[in-house]
């Protein structure tokens, strides 16, 4: 339990922590004048004047907060800030870098992580092996069988699984030349027909085979497999044409190390990722594809915090990582009341040259935080009807 309430607090309020001090930062090398820069709510535990801020510790360690002079009224600057100062009175092009600023520190935040994990872990590669077949598929009459390994398609060499799957959809149905690695006693039974591009494969009677003992080498065998167009599950659940063959893979990986500045590159690859499906996630939601049912809220994500700080550091990190970009992603949105909301205004003010009407700001920022709301009532709801089923309090809980 201590350690749930650990983890918890600090990927979540770290992740808010650092959406916070990324408008700080900004608003701060601009000249605006900050009041109070907050880890945390609620009562002040600590609290230390530095400057003209005050920096706190507040009792809640659920994220934090910034205090922007003159974001809210003009009139009532705190004592020793200056108009000049104000968030408000400044141009739109300024409190628009102000506002982008908490969501691009996510992003950065997530790219940080994964460079974080891809020096100290490395980097997984899904190994083109083949885990199984589609019954009568292109694979399978070509005589490619469960254990074997894709080693090269059309002479391009096969590093891990997503080579291969780009090399058949690159294919346009035309024949491939696929090379192949099998294990010493699945090659004794190779079909007829198929050329061994190497070793020869070692008869099932032969020393160490038939006996369990010994280390025969793999055999090395060409194929010819055409692909078929047909339709699969995309992941979001929506059918899709494909070119494809008919193998499945194994699940095995394998971890691809790096160095400082190597893993740095992969860390951005690797935020890159999560940042299309993120976004991806979300259209797809908008569009109905995701139903509303998989919104999930505070309590699914301290659900995965808990179960990710019982397995390891490494889950934790990469946890982190998605939800700090799902966290920048969502404040993107263009509701009022978010940071994207925000944007949206301080664009229409540097293209129109005028604000937009206060009285439009006031009735789109209700409009902003009753969706707001009622997404958050949503997720709970979801998220409390995925414990009751669980549960099984309701049957089976399938």
């Amino acid at each position: 339990m201590l350690i749930t309430v650990i983890a918890v607090s600090l990927v979540l309020g770290g992740l808010i922590f650092f959406h916070e001090l990324g408008h700080f930062a900004v608003a701060r090398s601009l000249g605006m004048g900050v009041s109070t820069f907050s880890l945390g709510f609620g009562p002040k535990i600590l609290k230390h004047k530095w400057g003209k801020t005050e920096y706190a510790l507040s009792l809640v360690p659920l994220g934090g907060y910034v205090a922007l002079v003159g974001e809210q009224d003009d009139s009532e600057l705190p004592e020793g800030f200056t108009k000049e100062e104000s968030f408000s009175l400044r141009p739109a092009w300024q409190r628009l870098l102000v506002v982008a600023a908490g969501p691009v520190a996510n992003m950065l935040l997530a790219w940080f992580l994964c460079w974080i994990l891809a020096f100290g872990w490395g980097t997984p590669q899904l190994l083109p092996q083949v885990g199984g077949l589609v019954e009568n598929g292109p694979a399978a009459k070509a005589g490619i069988q469960v254990g074997d390994t894709i080693v090269s398609i059309d002479g391009q060499a096969i590093n891990e699984w997503e080579d291969m799957t780009h090399a058949i959809a690159r294919s346009d149905g035309q024949p491939l030349s696929i090379v192949l690695q099998r294990p010493a006693k699945v090659a004794a039974t190779a079909p007829e027909g198929e050329s061994q591009a190497g070793h020869d494969a070692a008869p099932a009677d032969s020393a160490g085979v038939a006996s369990g003992q010994g280390n025969t080498p793999a055999a090395m065998l060409t194929v010819e497999v055409t692909p078929e167009m047909s339709v699969r599950k995309t992941i979001f659940g929506e059918d899709e044409k494909a070119w494809l063959v008919g193998i499945r893979n194994t699940g095995a990986v394998r971890l691809v190390e790096h160095g400082f500045w190597g893993s740095a590159a992969a860390g951005a690859a690797q935020a890159s990722d999560m940042l299309a499906l993120t976004w991806k996630s979300f259209v797809k939601l908008v569009e109905r594809v995701v139903p509303l049912d998989q919104v999930g809220g505070p309590i699914m994500i301290m659900q995965m915090v808990s179960k990710q700080a019982h397995e390891g550091i490494a889950g934790v990190l990469a946890l982190a990582a998605l939800i700090s970009i799902n966290l920048g992603v969502l404040n993107l949105l263009p509701i009022p009341v978010l940071d994207g909301g925000q944007i949206v205004f301080c664009l229409w003010e540097m293209i129109f040259r005028r604000p937009i009407n206060a009285r439009v700001q006031e009735y789109a920022m209700r409009a902003g935080v009753a969706l707001l709301v009622g997404l958050m009532l949503l997720a709970t709801y979801n998220d409390i009807w995925r414990i009751v089923k669980g549960a099984g309090w309701f049957g089976s809980g399938s």
